[in-house]
């Protein structure tokens, strides 16, 4: 045999399957990336095949390519939506977008919040929330709502640390939209109390007094023992700015 020949060139869809899971199980990613896509390629519609389009899936993750673990997530969710196995598809592309984006779940760092792109995030939480929505009862679902819940609270913080980014810069409308958005979308993350703050500073400092009584209203009403209460309508731009600084 030459070394241009294809030793797998005679193996039926069952061999492949099953080198592929044994390469697995051996943490040899890429050989089962290798299996499971000639077993595509020779067999697409042989009963091995859907298996191993989600199990290529896993292999892509576990080799360190999320974007093509996802692609294949995504794949396997429209070619086969009714499968027995499609709920962990959606686990797994949410686990892979979990993990891509540890950037932002691990405490800002120190870069520059308004440079930090939180889609895998919440791509994550999408595909987190299909799976709950769709599959309430399967074994991932109680795993996926535990990292929604993580995720909700990173991504209000996200959102909530940029505004106080443009607050130290006097972008008061940048910061107001911000601010009000962690507040619609994650109304039940603890940043929103931050955020109703920096809502009624913001107005404050443009002269929306109306706007900025009603966001401490909320305040008040949800948070009625916050620390950012003390003199909230009544804070200098000097008070204010030694909070954040």
């Amino acid at each position: 045999m030459t070394t241009s020949e294809d030793e797998t060139a005679t193996w039926s869809a069952q061999r492949l399957y099953t080198e592929a899971k044994e390469a697995i199980d051996e943490s040899d990613y890429a050989r089962a990336v290798k299996y499971f896509e000639k077993l595509e390629a020779r067999y697409p519609f042989g009963r091995y095949a859907q298996q191993a389009q989600l199990e290529i899936a896993y292999a892509y993750y576990r080799e360190g390519d999320p974007a093509s673990a996802v692609a294949a997530c995504d794949r396997f969710i429209k070619l086969h939506p009714n499968h027995q196995n499609v709920d962990y598809a959606y686990y797994l592309k949410g686990v892979v977008n979990f993990y891509e984006d540890q950037s932002l779940l691990s405490q800002f760092a120190d870069q520059d919040a308004t440079e930090r792109d939180p889609r895998s995030a919440r791509d994550s939480f999408a595909a987190f929330k299909d799976l709950a929505t769709r599959f309430p009862d399967s074994k991932y679902t109680p795993d996926a709502m535990a990292r929604m819940n993580f995720l909700v609270n990173a991504l209000a913080s996200h959102e909530v640390h940029v505004a106080r980014y443009y607050m130290r810069r006097g972008a008061y409308v940048a910061a107001t939209n911000r601010a009000q958005f962690a507040v619609k979308t994650y109304p039940e993350a603890p940043a929103v109390e931050e955020a109703l703050y920096i809502m009624a500073q913001a107005y404050a400092q443009m002269g929306m007094k109306d706007l900025s009584a009603d966001a401490e209203r909320v305040l008040v009403k949800n948070f009625p023992k916050s620390p950012w209460l003390s003199g909230t309508h009544v804070r200098t731009t000097k008070a204010w700015w030694q909070i954040w600084k």
